[in-house]
């Protein structure tokens, strides 16, 4: 790192970060010019600053802190795997990590992005990798995978622990294999996205394979022009 983390501390400080009920994402209240948000989840916002521009610090909100420790740990062991994100150090509330470059595969699909089918072989090898460890790569979505030159960088490993398998991946695998070619450097509109991953999330448990579910929203893309 060319500058001490520590330079940001400050500026964190006055930033607080705020669980939002039903699982949605966080708040953030107060603010420093020093700091641009990069990304908000359930759990964190991310935050980098504008004199350490190479790093990210994921900020909890105070009842998601146990989650903090977690994925420090889960980083720690899975230091040695090219494909996710690298862990620095840790503050009170934050984690340091490596700045991550690239656009989500979410916004790929926004964007008309092409994805290779590179990323998402390189997101099997890694989902492989890190069973070898033991751990449970869950939670792997469009969201937390980023498009760096062609090839995928993984983000968010805070649900390796958790066991049972939620088939995020799988079904977004197929999803690929089966439907990417149709509308591959098509920009797909945000609220057809957005629809989507809220169908998915309400009805997830129901869905026995992905073509059951892709008929679902057929109906959806005849507004798609």
């Amino acid at each position: 790192m060319s500058k001490d983390w520590h330079a940001a501390a400050g500026a964190l400080s006055k930033i607080t970060v705020s669980s939002s009920p039903g699982n949605n994402p966080v708040t953030i209240q107060g603010n420093s010019l020093h700091l641009k948000c990069i990304g908000v989840g359930t759990d964190a916002a991310v935050f980098r600053h504008k004199d350490i521009p190479s790093l990210a610090f994921k900020v909890y909100a105070d009842d998601k802190l146990y989650k903090k420790d977690i994925e420090q740990q889960v980083y720690e062991i899975l230091s040695d795997i090219p494909n996710l994100s690298k862990l620095y150090d840790a503050g009170d509330r934050y984690l340091v990590l490596r700045y991550e470059p690239g656009p989500t595969l979410y916004d790929c699909l926004l964007q008309g992005i092409h994805i290779p089918l590179q990323a998402i072989q390189d997101v099997e090898e890694t989902r492989n990798h890190i069973k070898e460890y033991g751990l449970n790569p869950r939670d792997i979505h469009l969201k937390n995978i980023l498009l760096q030159n062609g090839r995928a960088k993984i983000l968010d490993v805070s649900e390796y622990i958790n066991p049972g398998n939620d088939y995020r991946w799988e079904h977004l695998k197929k999803g690929y294999d089966a439907y990417y070619r149709y509308i591959d450097g098509k920009p797909v509109p945000y609220w057809l996205l957005d629809t989507i991953q809220k169908w998915y999330n309400h009805s997830k448990k129901d869905v026995e394979t992905i073509d059951e579910f892709m008929k679902k929203i057929s109906k959806l893309t005849l507004f798609w022009k």
